[in-house]
């Protein structure tokens, strides 16, 4: 990982080395006028069809490392914000000269061809990109993008921040001014990032904090804290006198004291000032707290269209390195308050630190084309590398001139392909974090809503270590990661499969360290009894390479046997093909896991026997007369997989399966099938059933049925394979209630049997879902909800037990319309707990004459009571319980009473599987007993000191290394000025109807 993140900075190095050269070249000429290709424009004519102006043709062609968007590999386009003007002096300049970034975009892609889209955001506004793509506008024909506020930039133009922002409430602020001091402030949330630290204080006659529960302290500018904000800026109204002195008193004491604790970014601080004027200068307040040194700036934001208070504005600015700006309408506040990160950059830019700065993981669905990279055209998630760009003329040194930011983005799916998965183990997974404990990579990460889907939730960037590995209560595993050490950590945990409705109960075995040059920490977690032994064998490369080359054998498609992407020359390879060209001594450049591949070999040489057992079995119409067996399928721990079909496809119940739709039955960069882990935990020779996720009643559901493959000798033998079936469920619940009619009886008569009135009969698997029922419909639901009495009994026993579970990525149900806090009704995972994976058993292997030896995730939802009203999802924290049977309880017989009447019940494993049997007397009625369900509940903070303490909480976090507060060469003095009532007529324009169309 060290190696792919440095071949990433350095390209990015290589694009600063470029851009500043071509600068420092160029002179500026106010009346430049250059064609270049504007990536809205391009290949655009109007309705005569003649080319419109910087719409010059433009050749596309669809390129699969693109995700088959058209691209052109040799230019870049440059993108301008609706509201700016496209043909300004200054972006017209700024374009000429970086067109020389085109032949280093060139030339990073030919030597990194992992390496996706390579940009450079100038801080005039424009953005260039590479390789050129097509952007469409949206319906209202504006593109809301501009590179200045997306979070690599401001990351690489600035250092990390402390700021308190003063907002004017007195009686002047009334009306329109108060709602641009709003979006003003709210702008200036944009801003600030992981790294930063704030707080909001309203001012008239008295000191208001917008959250009075984080009074005299700041808190990290994450999404959840800025989002809390906001929802307090409506709540503000303006009335009274502003008395500014004693704003700006309490701010520098909040920031002073603040900084006293060793709390905070401890590096740049900052006042922003929102206001629609100030009487005197207040230059008594800065002479006390923040001159000679000036190490607070001050950034005054002037609201309305009177100038009669700009001086004095401007002059505090002025007089403490900060910049003054005036702002009269909704349209001018973004570009207005950006204005402030390049003040900030100035010493970073004077000390000439070219910081490499990576982000956290985030999905950047403004930009028309980025959703179009992930799978199913949902956004991608990635982590971007990016370098500040400064202007190295000697004539504005001290000016501390940022020229722009270049960056490039990495996909987190990119980082999971490259852990070795077979060393893992099954259970095994690496996962890495940023110095604010944030997951960047982690197979239990939900950033969005619905998988596949394309909404994301709010906090999906910031979730914390801890909300995923939540058994690590005192957080040692997370502060010593975030702190970058080196070591290891052990504890019990609880892992959900099946996206959440099943638990397997493990011992982990963590291994941490930090990734040099860059801020995120490395783990490695590893079941034992998992990954510590690898099973080695050999075979000749002739035989090996005979039988991989078979058609029923298929690879993991996200498993790296050798690395194509490295050279151009190898990326149309498959796997199969770049290990023979490997093997063979034809592609020497070609790098390959030499231990894996020799593994790889050998599996497909022993299993190569399969292929045509299952062939016999075919052919032999005596062992599977009705084709309820439609699919055998093999798995080993080296990601080879065989696969045999009894039917063909198009007639399969389920044919996502052992497709990359069914993301939960194959091998992935992340995780081992779910068949196969299931399996792994069992007893060594036993089965497991389970119905696939969302198989219903009718008769295309189907059932699958896998066993381990364990060596069974001396030597500590890991499990090396996995097998198993898929088959129709009608034909497993047929030969479920024939076996259920075999008795031992001379006569061969049953005295009692499933078919009868009195009783009801079940199978459940050891997760407690019903796989099979007299009433169909009950198929896939919890046995606990079918019958409360029956399996409250079962937990009073022992026979089944209750596990808690917690999920700190949990969505709820929330009614819209109503304003009140509404009540919530979950659906922790988002799917439907009515739906079924519900894991069916192996009771077919118990007698008759089907003999399965010869045959060598679910969002834990809560059900919704249908209301009138629109409803949405959000996010929330749920605890909700799994339950799992004990192993060593063969059999139980149990009586319950019930209103006056007894209700007996047995209940008896099916041996060699996962299932039981469970029969239960009908005579009494014991519907009143409540049911058992596993339905999610919302964990609510009612107490508001409890959600207090919350707001305040700071887990430990890692502060950048690099940090830049002020310059003594810096040139203070540019502070700033009243803006101009008479900017050109179209762009001005463009800024109204592009703040309208906004709203």
């Amino acid at each position: 990982m060290e190696e792919m993140f440095h071949k990433k900075a350095e390209a990015m190095r290589r694009l600063v080395e470029a851009a500043e050269e071509a600068h420092l070249q160029h002179e500026e000429d106010p009346d430049l006028q250059y064609e270049y290709f504007n990536a809205v424009l391009i290949n655009e004519a109007d309705e005569q069809g003649n080319t419109v102006e910087l719409g010059k043709e433009f050749i596309l062609e669809p390129n699969d490392h693109f995700n088959n968007l058209s691209v052109n590999l040799s230019l870049s386009v440059v993108q301008v914000p609706t509201n700016m003007y496209n043909k300004d002096s200054a972006i017209v300049n700024g374009v000429y000269w970086s067109e020389a970034l085109n032949k280093v975009f060139v030339d990073n892609f030919e030597r990194d061809p992992t390496l996706i889209w390579q940009y450079f955001g100038s801080a005039k506004g424009f953005f260039r990109q590479y390789p050129g793509v097509k952007w469409h506008s949206d319906e209202h024909g504006v593109i809301a993008f501009d590179c200045r506020n997306r979070k690599w930039y401001i990351q690489a133009a600035t250092s990390p921040k402390d700021v308190v922002i003063l907002v004017d409430v007195s009686g002047s602020m009334k009306g329109l001014r108060l709602t641009i001091a709003r979006q003003t402030v709210s702008s200036i949330l944009d801003t600030l990032g992981d790294d930063d630290f704030f707080n909001i204080i309203a001012y008239n006659e008295e000191i208001h904090y917008v959250e009075p529960c984080l009074n005299g302290t700041l808190v990290q500018a994450d999404k959840t804290n800025k989002d809390h904000f906001r929802e307090h800026l409506d709540k503000l109204y303006a009335k009274g006198m502003g008395m500014l002195g004693n704003a700006l008193t309490e701010a520098f004491t909040l920031l002073n004291d603040f900084n006293q604790t060793g709390r905070g970014s401890m590096c740049s601080q900052a006042i922003m000032l929102v206001t629609d004027g100030a009487t005197q200068m207040y230059d008594s307040v800065f002479a006390k707290y923040n001159w000679p040194h000036r190490k607070v700036r001050i950034f005054p934001y002037l609201i309305g269209r009177e100038s009669a208070f700009a001086d004095n504005l401007k002059w505090m600015a002025c007089a403490n390195k900060g910049y003054f700006s005036q702002i009269s309408t909704l349209a001018d506040v973004q570009e207005n308050v950006m204005r402030y990160l390049h003040v900030l950059s100035r010493p970073k830019v004077i000390d000439h630190e070219h910081d490499t700065i990576w982000t956290e993981a985030y999905m950047d669905d403004t930009l028309p084309h980025a959703q179009k990279m992930g799978e199913n055209n949902s956004p991608l998630l990635m982590t971007t590398v990016a370098m500040p760009v400064f202007s190295t003329k000697n004539q504005t040194k001290n000016q501390g001139i940022l020229l722009g930011v270049v960056g490039t983005d990495i996909p987190v799916q990119e980082l999971l392909k490259i852990m070795p998965k077979h060393k893992l183990g099954i259970h095994g997974y690496a996962f890495s974090i940023t110095n604010n404990g944030y997951i960047l990579t982690h197979p239990d990460l939900r950033p969005l809503y619905q998988q596949g889907g394309k909404r994301k939730k709010p906090n999906y960037s910031s979730v914390d270590l801890s909300e995923v590995e939540w058994e690590d209560r005192d957080h040692v595993l997370r502060n010593a990661m975030v702190n970058r050490k080196t070591g290891t950590f052990s504890m019990e945990v609880k892992k959900t499969v099946d996206k959440g409705k099943r638990v397997l109960s493990m011992h982990i075995d963590y291994y941490y360290t930090d990734i040099r040059g860059t801020p995120f920490s490395l783990g490695v977690a590893l079941s034992r009894g998992h990954g510590k032994y690898f099973f080695k064998g050999n075979v000749s490369i002739e035989a090996g390479l005979h039988d991989l080359e078979h058609p029923d054998v298929a690879l993991a498609d996200e498993w790296i046997y050798c690395n194509t992407e490295e050279h151009h020359e190898h990326k149309y390879l498959s796997q199969k093909q770049a290990i023979k060209l490997y093997l063979t001594g034809r592609k020497p450049h070609l790098k390959c896991d030499k231990e894996l591949i020799q593994e790889v070999l050998f599996d497909a040489v022993v299993t190569a026997p399969l292929e045509a057992y299952w062939t016999r079995l075919a052919l032999n119409k005596s062992e599977n007369p009705d084709k309820g067996v439609e699919i055998a399928f093999l798995g080993t721990r080296t990601g080879l997989s065989r696969t045999n079909m009894f039917v063909v496809r198009e007639q399969l119940n389920n044919q996502d399966f052992l497709t990359a739709d069914d993301k939960e039955g194959v091998f992935n960069a992340d995780h081992f099938p779910l068949w196969y882990k299931r399996a792994a935990e069992q007893v060594p020779g036993t089965f497991v059933y389970s119905l696939p996720f969302s198989s219903g009643i009718d008769n295309k559901s189907v059932v699958l049925a896998s066993t381990a493959i364990q060596l069974l000798d001396d030597r500590k033998s890991p499990i090396v394979a996995a097998v198993g079936i898929q088959m129709k469920l009608e034909f497993f619940q047929r030969k479920f209630w024939t076996a259920s009619r075999q008795c031992a009886a001379l006569d061969g008569k049953c005295g009692l049997s499933c078919d009868s009135e009195n009783i009801n009969c079940y199978l459940i698997d050891n997760n407690g879902f019903i796989l099979v029922a007299k009433d169909s419909s009950q198929t896939g639901i919890f046995f606990g909800e079918v019958e409360g009495a029956v399996m409250n009994k079962l937990l009073l026993m022992g026979s089944f037990k209750r596990v808690t579970l917690y999920d700190y990525q949990a969505s709820c149900i929330v009614f819209v319309e109503r304003s009140s806090s509404p009540q919530s009704l979950l659906d922790p995972y988002l799917a439907a707990i009515a739906a079924v994976k519900w894991l069916i058993s192996e009771l077919l292997i118990f007698m008759l004459e089907f003999n399965l030896y010869s045959w060598w995730h679910s969002d834990v939802t809560a059900k919704a009571q249908r209301l009138k009203g629109k409803t949405m999802l959000v996010p929330c924290d749920t605890e909700y319980p799994a339950f799992v049977s004990e192993r060593t309880i063969k059999e139980t017989t149990g009586n319950i009473d019930c209103d006056g009447c007894v209700r007996s019940f047995v209940i008896q494993q099916i041996p060699s599987s996962n299932l039981f049997m469970v029969v239960v007397d009908n005579k009494c009625d014991c519907s009143s007993a409540p049911p058992v369900t596993m339905e999610p509940i919302e964990l609510i903070e009612h107490n508001e000191s409890l959600k207090c303490e919350r707001l305040k909480l700071q887990k430990d976090r890692k502060r950048p290394d690099s940090c830049h507060p002020f310059h003594a060469e810096e040139n203070a003095m540019e502070c700033g000025g009243a803006l101009g009532l008479n900017p050109q007529p179209l762009v001005t324009l463009l800024a109204l109807l592009c703040a309208l169309l906004a709203r």
